[in-house]
C-alpha cells in the first residue's frame, strides 16, 4: 500500500503542474507559435504520466501518454498548434484534474469519467495519423502543420543534409596490416557516400616518400540515418592511429538541442551532456579530456571551447548543453530554497505563538505589579523578540493572490464562449501578498462577481460598437494594500448599473420607502440584498437575485466590507476590502468603564480630548476636528455601560476606506498586540465586535469591528431619520 503522505504529495504536486498546464494552453490558444510554452505543457504532462506510473495509477498514465504523444508531435512541428487543438487539450487538462481528484479522495472513476477519457484519447489519436489528410477526416477542420524552418549553421562543415567525415589515416595503417580503403568501403553498410574527395597534401616528395607508410586522407560527405557513435564504430580498429572528425549533419544540430533540453533535470558534466545527447562519442570525450589535462600547469580552456576549436561540436550545441546545465543547476537552487509545510502545522505555529504573546503579556504584567525593575527589562526584551517572532510566522502564510487572479483566465475564457462575448482579462497588483486563509476563501466570491460583470455588465460587440466603445470588453482585476487592508477590485468596461431601475426595484420589494434620499452608492449597494436583480433575463450563469448577497455574507465573514462604483454606460467597480491577516494583529487598547476594547492599529488615525474640539452647542454626534465634520460615538453608549464619571474624555479618531469617524472612551492604555480568538454564535449579530482576545491579567478584551461599527451606526442614523419623517 502507498504511505497517504506520498500520494498526497504526488496529488500537490501534479495540480501544481496542472495549473501551470491550463495557463500554458490559455496563453498558446491566444498566440500559438510558441515552442518554449509547448514544452512546458509537454514537460507537465510528462512529469505527471511518470509520477503517476511509480505509484501504479494506469488510467492516469494511459490518458497522459496519449496527450503526450500529441503533444511530441506539436513540439516536433508535425503538427500545428491552433485553438481547437488547444481546446482539445484543455478538456484533456480537466479530465486529468478529475482523475487526481479521485485518487485525491481514495476513490475510482465513476463510468461517465472513463468514458469520457476514451473519448478523448480517440480525438487526441486523430491527430496521430501519418497524413494530415487522416485528421481532415476525422476532425473536418484541418490542422495547420507548420513547416519546420531549416536552421542555418553559420558555421563550422556543417552546412548540408549530410555528415561530413574528415579523415587522416596514420602512417603506421600499412604496417598494422590495416587498409584505409576498407573503412571507406565498410561505410556504405550504414549509408551512402555521396562524394569523397582524397588528400594527398600529407604525401611528400619523391625521395622522401617510404612506401610503407600510409598518406592517406578523405573528405567524405555521408548520407546515413545512423547516429555518431556508429559511424565511428566503423573506424574502431584505427581509431589510435588516425585522425577522425564527423560532423553531423545540420539538421541534426536542432535535434541535439531538443535532445538536451530533454535530458532529465540531473546534474551533468558539459561531456556528458554532450555524449548522452549523441553529438559527442565517449572516444571523442575520453581524447579532448587528455588533451586538456596535457595543457601542464597552465589554466585550463574550458572543454567547450576545445570542442569547438577541435570542431567536434558545433557552438549552438556546446551553447545549449551550458544553458542545460544553468537550467538545471537553478532548478536545484530554487528547489533547495523551498520546503513544502503542511498548512495545519503553520495554524499550529501560528496559534502557539498566540499562546505566547498572552503569557508573555501576563509575565510582563506581574512584572510591573511587583516594580521588579530587572524583571521589567527583561519582559520587555522577551516582548520584542516574541513580536518578531509573531511577524516572521504571520509572513509564513503570507502568499500572492496572482495564483488565485491567474484562475480566471480561464473562467473569463470559458465564460466568454457561452456568452458569445469577446472580453479580454487585465490582472494587476498579483505579487499583493494576503492570508493564506482569506485566499482560499476569496475564490468563489470573485468567480461569482467575475461571471456577474460579464454577464450584465460588458455589452454584446454589437453594442459596444453602437456606444463607440472597441468591440472587445475588457475586465480587470487588481489588488493593493491600503490602510492595513487588502483591497481587490473586479472592473469591467459595460455599461454600468441604472440607477432608476436599482431604486424602482427596491421600492417594489419594500427595501427601501419612496421617496427616501439616497446616495448614488447606497443605491448600487442594493444589489447586494437577498433577492435583488434587475436582470430582464435569467440565465444560467446570473439574473435570478442569488449569490450577490452570499458574496456580501462570505466576504463579511472574513471581516471585509465590499461596495460598488458605476458610472452609467462606461462601467462599474466592485471593490472588496479585507484584512491582511485574521489570526493575530496590531491593536491600540482603549478602557470604557471597567472594561477594556481593542481597536485595530492599522485604523488608528489620532487620539485627541473630545472637550478641546467638540463644542457644548452640538447636538453630541459630530465635532469640528480642523474643519473637518467627523461623527463620533461613545463606546459606553453603544454597548449600553453604565460607569463612574470621568474627568476626559478621549476620541479615537479611526478610518476605514474613504469613512472617517470618532469612537469616545475613558482611557488610552497604549498598543497592544491582540490575538484574535472568535466570538460564539451568541455574538452572531453583533456586527460591531469582530472578536475578543485574552489580556495578561486573564481578562478578556473586546476588539472593535470599525467597518461594522460605522455600518451599525448609520443604519441607526437612517431608521432614527425614517422614523422622524413618517411622524
Amino acid at each position: 500500500m502507498i504511505p497517504d503522505e506520498y500520494l498526497q504529495t504526488f496529488v500537490i504536486e501534479c495540480r501544481e503542474l496542472l495549473e501551470e498546464m491550463e495557463e500554458a494552453l490559455l496563453i498558446v490558444e491566444q498566440s500559438a507559435d510558441d515552442a518554449e510554452i509547448i514544452n512546458a505543457i509537454f514537460r507537465a504532462a510528462h512529469t505527471i504520466k511518470g509520477s503517476a506510473g511509480m505509484f501504479g495509477l494506469d488510467p492516469i498514465v494511459l490518458f497522459t501518454h496519449a496527450s503526450e504523444s500529441v503533444l511530441d508531435r506539436v513540439r516536433s512541428g508535425d503538427i500545428a498548434m491552433n485553438s481547437i487543438l488547444a481546446s482539445l487539450f484543455l478538456e484533456a487538462h480537466d479530465h486529468l484534474s478529475v482523475l487526481i481528484n479521485h485518487v485525491a479522495e481514495g476513490s475510482y472513476p465513476t463510468d461517465d469519467t472513463d468514458s469520457r477519457g476514451k473519448r478523448l484519447i480517440i480525438q487526441l489519436e486523430t491527430y496521430l495519423g501519418d497524413t494530415v489528410l487522416d485528421q481532415a477526416v476525422a476532425l473536418t477542420e484541418v490542422p495547420m502543420v507548420s513547416e519546420s524552418e531549416v536552421e542555418r549553421e553559420e558555421s563550422d562543415a556543417v552546412g548540408t543534409d549530410h555528415w561530413h567525415l574528415s579523415l587522416r589515416f596514420g602512417t603506421e595503417v600499412f604496417r598494422n596490416g590495416m587498409d584505409p580503403f576498407s573503412f571507406v568501403r565498410c561505410l556504405s553498410s550504414v549509408g551512402n557516400i555521396v562524394q569523397l574527395v582524397t588528400i594527398i597534401d600529407a604525401i611528400p616528395a619523391a625521395e622522401n616518400m617510404d612506401p610503407e607508410s600510409c598518406y592517406l586522407g578523405f573528405e567524405i560527405s555521408f548520407d546515413s540515418d545512423a547516429d555518431k557513435l556508429a559511424i565511428e564504430s566503423i573506424f574502431n580498429f584505427v581509431l589510435s592511429d588516425c585522425s577522425i572528425h564527423i560532423l553531423p549533419p545540420r539538421s541534426k544540430v536542432s535535434e541535439y538541442k531538443r535532445l538536451i533540453m530533454e535530458l532529465p533535470e540531473q546534474e551533468m558534466r558539459l561531456g556528458e551532456i554532450l555524449v548522452k545527447c549523441g553529438t559527442l562519442t565517449p572516444q571523442e570525450l575520453s581524447n579532448i579530456l587528455l588533451l586538456q589535462s596535457g595543457q601542464g600547469n597552465e589554466p585550463q580552456q574550458p572543454i567547450g571551447e576545445v570542442l569547438v576549436e577541435q570542431q567536434l561540436v558545433s557552438p549552438p550545441v556546446v551553447v545549449a548543453a551550458l544553458e542545460k546545465q544553468r537550467q538545471v543547476k537553478d532548478n536545484k537552487k530554487n528547489e533547495a530554497n523551498l520546503i513544502r509545510v503542511d498548512a495545519e502545522k503553520l495554524d499550529e505555529l501560528i496559534n502557539l505563538v498566540g499562546e505566547l504573546i498572552i503569557a508573555g503579556a501576563g509575565t510582563n504584567l506581574i512584572a510591573r505589579s511587583a516594580k521588579m525593575t530587572e524583571l521589567i527589562e527583561s519582559t520587555e526584551t522577551l516582548s520584542r523578540l516574541v513580536e518578531e517572532v509573531r511577524d516572521s510566522a504571520l509572513a509564513l502564510r503570507m502568499v500572492q493572490i496572482g495564483g488565485t487572479f491567474n484562475r480566471f483566465q480561464r473562467v473569463v475564457r470559458d465564460v466568454s464562449k457561452e456568452l458569445g462575448k469577446d472580453i479580454d482579462l487585465v490582472i494587476s497588483g498579483a505579487e499583493t501578498e494576503l492570508d493564506k486563509t482569506v485566499v482560499d476563501k476569496i475564490g468563489d466570491p470573485l468567480t461569482h462577481l467575475v461571471r456577474n460583470s460579464m454577464d450584465h455588465g460588458i455589452e454584446s460587440a454589437e453594442l459596444r460598437i453602437a456606444r463607440g466603445k472597441p468591440a472587445k470588453g475588457t475586465l480587470k482585476l487588481n489588488a493593493y494594500h491600503d490602510a492595513g487592508s487588502i483591497v481587490i477590485e473586479v472592473i469591467d468596461d459595460g455599461g454600468g448599473l441604472n440607477k432608476e431601475k436599482i431604486l424602482k426595484k427596491a421600492i417594489e420589494r419594500g427595501l427601501v420607502t419612496e421617496g427616501i434620499n439616497l446616495t448614488d452608492k447606497e443605491i448600487y449597494n442594493l444589489i447586494f440584498e437577498a433577492g435583488f436583480s434587475t436582470a430582464d433575463v435569467v440565465s444560467n450563469l446570473s439574473g435570478r437575485g442569488v449569490g450577490m448577497d452570499v458574496v456580501r455574507r462570505n466576504i463579511q465573514a472574513l471581516r471585509g466590507t465590499v461596495d460598488l462604483d458605476s458610472i452609467e454606460g462606461q462601467g462599474s467597480t466592485v471593490r472588496i476590502r479585507l484584512p491582511l491577516t485574521l489570526a493575530i494583529i496590531d491593536g491600540f487598547m482603549v478602557g470604557v468603564g471597567n472594561a477594556a476594547y481593542v481597536i485595530p492599529l492599522d485604523m488608528v488615525v489620532e487620539c485627541i480630548e473630545l472637550k478641546a474640539w467638540a463644542s457644548d452647542e452640538g447636538d453630541g454626534k459630530y465635532l469640528n476636528l480642523r474643519g473637518e465634520v467627523l461623527p463620533y460615538r461613545r463606546l459606553s453608549d453603544h454597548f449600553a455601560m453604565k460607569g463612574a464619571m470621568v474627568q476626559r474624555d478621549y476620541v479615537v479618531v479611526v478610518r476605514y476606506g474613504e469613512h472617517k469617524a470618532g469612537l469616545v472612551v475613558d482611557k488610552l492604555m497604549g498598543e497592544f498586540q491582540t490575538v484574535i480568538k472568535p466570538l460564539g454564535k451568541l455574538f452572531k449579530g453583533e456586527k460591531s465586535i469582530g472578536g475578543f482576545t485574552i489580556l495578561g491579567s486573564g481578562e478578556v478584551a473586546l476588539i472593535i469591528d470599525v467597518p461594522g461599527l460605522m455600518g451599525q451606526i448609520k443604519h441607526e442614523a437612517e431608521v432614527s431619520q425614517t422614523l422622524v419623517s413618517a411622524v
